[in-house]
């Protein structure tokens, strides 16, 4: 099997994959669709990070494609439905850089609250201005986190331990850890909260979650974060609210276009503005965080090929499967009724001993796993390719 690395993925992922037997290459930057559709002639896996762009034209161009590893937490930047349709697995890592982001976000909180890029930039010049003007701690301060999952709760969590007294909103039901308090609506987080820290998902709904509405409802001199997706925040109104002192610092990790490589420029209108963080898209950045993301995506591609495990699959219905018996059909397929006959009559009519099957469906999509043994193995993988419902199937 091969599989091809893209955007410096860690090189513990190399590891894993070689030992498991793959033939790896490895690209250092991003690749366009063109590019992309070039380098997957004879590639059975792809791994990427948030850069390249697995679209519907590419998964059509690599029918021998298997899987994609996301080594990162959104999966955004690749077409799941086509993904799906193509019978292509989708893995990510949801929870590898959690702690990373985290720590990133509470960092970035009090150097703003403390104006520490202003004193370093001071510093940097010959200024020694030894004034507390400006300078808050973030003790008894209220948090308001917009998107309670993974990232969002922990960082809830830290924030409290800081003395912070933390509000979020969400629009689905989430358990508070702590002394974390849920709020019904995002008027009221912002009317309430003196940091907003977002941690939402790139889906549609979210693009421009933020906007002049949003930070004219913000108290009076708060501060603002974004580590999660550049296309939630409009950055001319943020730029606005900066520029009136309406918000009196921002911490943005990520933007709605970003260099697809190191060589290629930076523009933003943030650039220049008092009190604002700028990074580029570092906030999972860790050499923790990319070990772990390397060796958890890497296993699960592995696993994957090797035993047919959908396992926290982003797209796929999920069956955790473990090493073989004997034989294994895993069989991706039309979620329509009778389907599962169909299959098992396939494999009686080769006399086909059925040790286990498990079924998961998710929406339109079936997944079966069935364990086998017998003797006639020739012909069973084209008559199962013949059934209707079929997308992708093998045997292992």
């Amino acid at each position: 099997m091969k599989a091809l690395l893209l955007e410096n993925i860690h090189a513990d992922a190399v590891k894993a994959l070689e030992a498991r037997g793959y033939e790896v290459e490895t690209r250092a930057g991003a690749l366009a669709d063109q590019e992309l559709i070039a380098a997957l002639d004879g590639v059975d896996y792809l791994g990427i990070r948030s850069r390249t762009h697995v679209t519907r034209e590419v998964l059509a161009a690599a029918p021998q494609l298997r899987a994609v590893g996301a080594f990162c937490i959104g999966t955004n930047q690749i077409d799941l439905e086509a993904a799906t349709e193509a019978g292509v697995a989708v893995f990510n890592a949801p929870y590898s850089n959690t702690r990373s982001v985290v720590e990133l976000a509470i960092a970035e909180i009090i150097t703003m609250a403390r104006r520490l890029a202003d004193k370093n930039r001071d510093m940097h010049a010959g200024v020694w201005d030894k004034s507390a003007q400006g300078a808050h701690e973030v003790r008894g301060r209220t948090l308001g986190i917009v998107g309670y999952g993974n990232i969002g709760s922990q960082l809830s969590v830290m924030a409290e331990a800081l003395g912070m007294r933390v509000l979020f909103y969400d629009v689905v039901d989430k358990l508070a850890l702590g002394n974390a308090r849920r709020v019904d609506s995002l008027d009221e987080l912002l009317a309430e909260a003196e940091t907003i820290s977002l941690h939402v998902d790139g889906r549609a709904s979210n693009t421009n979650l933020f906007g002049p509405a949003e930070f004219a409802k913000m108290r009076p001199r708060s501060l603002f974060l974004n580590l999660c997706r550049g296309s939630v925040v409009d950055i001319d109104a943020l730029h606005d609210a900066l520029v009136s002192g309406h918000v009196a610092g921002a911490a943005i990790d990520v933007f709605p276009s970003e260099p697809k490589a190191k060589d290629e420029p930076f523009v933003s209108k943030l650039q220049g503005l008092p009190n604002v963080i700028l990074t580029p898209h570092v906030g999972g950045s860790t050499l923790e965080a990319q070990v772990d993301i390397g060796r958890f995506v890497a296993g699960k591609l592995a696993d994957y090929e090797s035993w047919g495990s959908t396992s926290m699959s982003v797209n796929l219905p999920e069956v955790t499967a473990g090493p073989l018996q004997e034989a294994r059909i895993v069989h991706l397929h039309h979620n329509v009724p009778g389907v599962l006959a169909r299959l098992n009559s396939a494999l009686a009519n080769h006399n086909m001993n059925i040790g286990s099957q498990t079924l998961a469906t998710k929406g339109h999509y079936g997944y079966a796993v069935t364990d086998i043994s017998g003797e006639r193995y020739d012909g069973l993988l084209a008559e199962l390719e013949a059934l209707d419902e079929t997308i992708r199937v093998r045997v292992l």
